[in-house]
This record gives structure tokens, sequence and C-alpha cells, in this order.
């Protein structure tokens, strides 16, 4: 859902041995005016659809209630970063997160808390787009997609990826799971309504604003924090004419 991946993006942008092929932060945005009009039906379906649910679902659930909900569904799709670890080769930290996902699956109570962060295993994450960008492969062109928000051709694999990796996958009947995932959205969007706002406080234009946001944070993912300096700025920028 928008919400959901736009948000965590936006506030990283206002706080601003692999051949790693990183994603370009000059926007390469070809299909520009398709794009914008799908943000402006995203835009429309949070404000009027999800924003709406999720204010009411927050108003009759307590924050802890949330806060468990978001770790349960985390949890569950937790495999995913472990099998990204071992494609990309970082064999350390597919260790770490094998851990991680066997205490809060166990002492956690199926993922419902999250005592692996307090013993110094905290959550990461890694999907295939990340680990095709190791690999070597572009970004391709920007998009926005129905529903999902910010996406590169590139990540769109990581859809049946966590498909197949997600443990509710092979547990629920898809009579259960259908719900279950509409609650994980709605839950998520709640927890994130401070930093929607922010975002539509801040922006003059969203869709440029969601744009680069979303670009520096795929950056950040890729390099695991540490994006080469010549990657985000453009030292021109600061020479004497």
């Amino acid at each position: 859902m928008v919400p959901l991946r736009l948000t965590v993006l936006l506030i990283a942008a206002l706080l601003g041995g692999c051949a790693v092929n990183s994603t370009p932060l000059e926007p390469y945005d070809p299909y520009e005016e398709q794009n914008r009009k799908v943000f402006g039906f995203n835009q429309n379906l949070d404000r009027y659809v999800l924003s709406p649910v999720a204010s009411a679902y927050a108003t009759v659930t307590p924050g802890f209630f949330r806060r468990g909900v978001d770790n349960f569904f985390n949890n569950a799709r937790y495999p995913k970063v472990i099998l990204n670890d071992l494609l990309q080769g970082k064999m350390g930290h597919a260790a770490k997160d094998t851990g991680r996902f066997l205490v809060n699956t166990t002492v956690g109570i199926l993922g419902l808390w999250d005592p692996a962060s307090r013993i110094g295993l905290p959550a990461r994450n890694e999907d295939f787009g990340q680990t095709l960008a190791v690999w070597g492969a572009n970004s391709g062109p920007y998009l926005e997609l129905p529903a999902l928000g910010p996406s590169y051709t590139r990540e769109l694999s990581d859809y049946p990826v966590a498909a197949a990796t997600n443990v509710l996958t092979y547990t629920l009947e898809f009579q259960v799971l259908a719900p279950l995932t509409a609650l994980y959205y709605i839950n998520k969007r709640a927890m994130l309504e401070k930093a929607v706002q922010i975002r539509d406080q801040a922006a003059i234009d969203p869709y440029l604003f969601t744009r680069s946001a979303y670009m520096q944070y795929r950056e950040n993912l890729i390099y695991d924090g540490n994006p080469p300096q010549t990657d985000l700025y453009d030292e021109s920028l600061f020479e004497d004419e």
C-alpha cells in the first residue's frame, strides 16, 4: 500500500566483495506523465479510503496491540531477509537473522514480541531488488504502481520472492490470509500517520519529493546505510564559479 512504503522512505529523505550496481539518484523517469496520474490515484485512495479506515482502527486499538500486529507480520516475512542475505554472500548477517527469526518465533510467541532486538539481533531489511543490484542489475525506470506506490522495474522481482518466503503463505488458507493482509496494511498505516502528515506539509510537489526520497532510500538499502558520497552529492554544486 502507498503509505506503508512511502512513509519509511520519506522519513529517510527528511532525516536525510560484490560489484554493486546502485540506484541512480539522477531520476530516470521516462513515464513521468503516467506515473503522476497513478500517484494522484494513490493519493486519493489513501485520503478517502485507507486513511479514514486506519484512523478509526487506531481509535479502537491500543498502541501495544498495533505494535504486536506489526511484529507478527514482520516476523512472518523475515525468511525473505535470510534468503537475500545468503544470495548476497552476507553469511554473518544470515546467521544473525536466522537467530533473530528463531528467537522471535519461539520466545516472542510467533513474533508478537521482539526479544531478539534486546539481545543484540536487530531487524534488517534485505529484498530481492537489493540482491539484483549486488549482482549488477541496474534499476531500470522509475514506476508508480497502483495501490503499491514507488518502485523500479528491478524491484518488481521482489513481490513473488516475498510471497514465496512468507510463512503465512504456507500456513493459512486464502480466506484467512486475505483479511489478515488487509489488517497488516491498515495497522501499518495507522502507525505511520504522523509521518504521512510530515510529507504532506513538507513537500511543494509531493510527486517529486516522493521520487527523490525513494531513490535515496533504495541507495541507502543497497549499500547497507553507507552509500558512496559521490553518489549522493554533486560536488560541482559547491565549486566557485
